[in-house]
């Protein structure tokens, strides 16, 4: 998707979610949601775009927090000696959200990725509502512990895939996220790839390729 031009931001009508479409093929085949971080907007990760298949519909979409002038989020998050501490209940209306602004959209086969927070609530959204997506990415993010309870059945999850990217010097999410994660889809049966990069909080073009990679094969892309 080489020179995707973004339409200017529009409010879904039965969310209130906030998002830009752009597409590189009059007939894409499959469809991408990017979700950023904390502190950021939607436009942050356009750039993403260049480095995608041509055959995508991406929609970026903005978190409903706002947390700064530019800045918004998913749900409101501190940085403890124990880990993140976080607003569940703005995480689970967050995630909500996202399914029924899935579900609004006209059908096509979908992955939901995320850097950081917003890799956080595409797992949050792939695990539970596995039928909505064909797979899910975690970008420098981790999956939330509290979610156990609503994981989908393992029959459920048969159908998705999922792609974590970390880093080994990630100082905001220690690399350790990563593994548990990884742990945890091996041990729920969701299928997966998992890379770590020599880098720290931040998207590098290895990622990016293995992602383009990983998402020509999830969605119906190179058929």
């Amino acid at each position: 998707m080489h020179d995707t031009s973004f339409t200017a931001a529009v409010r879904e009508p039965k969310t209130g979610l906030i998002f830009r479409k752009g597409c590189g093929s009059a007939a894409p085949k499959g469809r991408l949601l990017l979700l950023h971080g904390v502190g950021s907007n939607e436009a942050n990760l356009a750039s993403l775009a260049a480095s995608l298949p041509e055959e995508l519909e991406v929609i970026l979409l903005r978190g409903p927090l706002q947390v700064g002038p530019q800045g918004f989020a998913w749900y409101q998050v501190n940085f403890t000696s124990n880990g993140p501490s976080f607003n569940q209940e703005q995480a689970e209306a967050a995630r909500q959200q996202l399914q029924h602004f899935i579900e609004a959209l006209p059908t096509l086969p979908t992955v939901i990725a995320g850097f950081s927070q917003g890799g956080i609530m595409s797992a949050s959204l792939g695990v539970t509502e596995p039928e909505l997506v064909a797979g899910f990415a975690i970008l420098s993010g981790r999956m939330l512990r509290e979610l156990d309870p609503r994981i989908a059945s393992a029959d459920r999850l048969q159908s998705i895939n999922a792609f974590i990217a970390h880093g080994h010097q990630d100082n905001v999410l220690p690399v350790a996220w990563a593994k548990e994660a990884d742990d945890w889809l091996t041990r729920i049966g969701v299928a997966h790839e998992t890379h770590l990069y020599d880098m720290a909080h931040e998207i590098v073009a290895e990622e990016l390729a293995d992602f383009s990679k990983w998402l020509t094969n999830t969605l119906p892309l190179s058929k």
